[in-house]
């Protein structure tokens, strides 16, 4: 394996970064619930109040892995960072890439004194499981994922 390089996103990156988001919709089963653009990505990172921090995985000047992530605020714990999405794209997983990502986020969170990381993980991801709990994370199985879509939105405020 060449030289593996983990780095901050840049706005020209952004084009490799919806082909990750949505390979990891496809693995999810989901492929078609993508809906951003590489435009959206751009102005939502790149813009005067950026939404998201993302690292992205290179080798050969070839993305190939990134970790999304952005702060959120806990009314217990203060500054926090949540890890949207780690994906690693198919050819190069089990080569430790996901882990260097992984690793790159914590250290970031660390330096960043925040004081909890969190993501989700789906239920049947057995890898992802093993390798949270073989890293220390605490899984949460009593707390349950809550989503509202923009077309549930609105037919409830018309009630």
């Amino acid at each position: 394996m060449n030289e593996l390089i983990i780095r901050s996103a840049t706005k020209n990156d952004m084009p490799s970064v919806l082909e990750l988001i949505k390979e990891l919709a496809l693995f999810e089963k989901s492929p078609d619930k993508v809906v951003l653009s590489v435009k959206d990505l751009e102005k939502d990172g790149f813009g005067n109040d950026p939404l998201f921090k993302c690292f992205v995985a290179e080798i050969n000047n070839k993305i190939i892995g990134m970790a999304f992530f952005y702060f959120r605020y806990s009314t217990w714990r203060g500054r926090t960072l949540h890890l949207e999405d780690l994906i690693v794209k198919n050819k190069w997983q089990s080569k430790g890439i996901g882990k260097a990502l992984y690793n790159k986020f914590i250290e970031y969170a660390y330096k960043e004194k925040v004081r909890r990381i969190e993501w989700v993980v789906l239920d049947w991801n057995k890898s992802a499981i093993n390798f949270y709990n073989q890293s220390g994370a605490k899984i949460l199985n009593d707390w349950k994922t809550v989503q509202m879509e923009f077309e549930t939105m609105k037919k409830y405020l018309k009630k």
